[in-house]
Order: structure tokens, then C-alpha cells, then sequence
């Protein structure tokens, strides 16, 4: 797969239930634990991530291929104290979720979602923006790459906050 293989388009209400998928597939887990259940994705601290997709505010990218198969997704989101997510800074830094299917994984696709949605974070006037990643995760290197900084880590969930500046 190359660059022109693919391309990075907004959100449309159709990739929703992609998001949903991305949702499940961002969840980390560590060699030998056990896959989280799918049902998982709608508690409410995960649900808050994609339920209600569209609201002022929010904005991402999908990246699709040249068959319009989905090959990934980042969204942004603003949080508040009462709804925080896992990566939640405050209420004026939207948090960042973001998965690649397993196929595209390494091929530049999670490189290229990134990017434009620092770019329209900077063109909005957007000062930083947050994530929350497990340690372990080999995510980690693609934020690092690309500005992020480690902030916080919770010892109980073993994530990282990182904030891009």
C-alpha cells in the first residue's frame, strides 16, 4: 500500500458505525491479557466517544482506500469536568481518538490522519490537544514523533496522558 493508495476525507454520518469499530480496535490490551469484551465499547465511559457523533465542536478524518474501504479514523472531541475521557485536560483541549485497521497498520495511514487533524486543529485555533495511550501500546512512538508529551500516567489503568502543544 502507498500514499496514493489511500486518502483522508471528514466524517460523514455513513462512517459512524466504522467509528464505533475504530472504538473497539483503539482499546489496547497487553500480550496475554485477555481481548475486552465488544459490549465494552457501550459503557459510559467508552460510549462517550462516539455517541452523538456530530455535536458542535467535534471534528475527524476517515481514511479510505481506493475500493472506499475504511482504513482508519481519529476524531476530536471537547469534554467538560462532568463528562471528562481518559485523556481529558480541560475543557478548551479536545481529546483525540484515533485506530487504524490491523491491514494498514505501519503503511502511513495513522501518520496521515494525524497530521491533517493537527493542521485543522491549528486552522480552528486550537492550542493542544490530548490523548490518553497505554504505555505499551506502539502508538506511542507515532505521538511522540509527531509532538506529543507525556503529561501523566494513571498507575490503576496504566495510561499515559500525552498533549500535543
Amino acid at each position: 500500500m502507498t500514499k496514493t493508495d489511500y486518502h483522508v476525507r471528514s466524517i460523514e454520518e455513513q462512517d459512524i458505525p466504522f467509528l464505533w469499530e475504530m472504538l473497539y480496535a483503539s482499546l489496547h490490551t497487553r500480550e496475554g491479557d485477555e481481548p475486552l469484551q465488544l459490549e465494552s465499547i457501550h459503557t459510559p465511559e467508552l460510549s462517550k466517544y462516539v455517541e452523538d457523533w456530530g455535536r458542535e465542536g467535534d471534528f475527524g478524518y476517515v481514511a479510505v482506500d481506493q475500493h472506499g474501504k475504511s482504513l482508519g479514523s481519529i476524531t476530536l472531541r471537547f469534554y467538560t469536568d462532568q463528562n471528562a475521557g481518559y485523556g481529558y485536560v480541560n475543557a478548551a483541549t479536545p481529546e483525540m481518538g484515533m485506530a487504524v485497521i490491523e491491514d494498514a497498520r505501519g503503511k502511513g495511514v495513522g501518520s496521515l490522519l494525524l497530521r491533517t487533524a493537527l493542521d485543522e486543529a491549528k486552522r480552528r485555533g486550537i492550542e493542544a490537544i490530548s490523548l490518553s495511550v497505554d504505555p505499551d501500546n506502539e502508538a506511542i512512538r507515532l505521538y511522540k514523533r509527531m509532538g506529543f508529551a507525556y503529561i501523566s500516567e494513571w498507575d490503576s489503568w496504566r495510561k499515559a496522558s500525552v498533549v500535543h502543544r
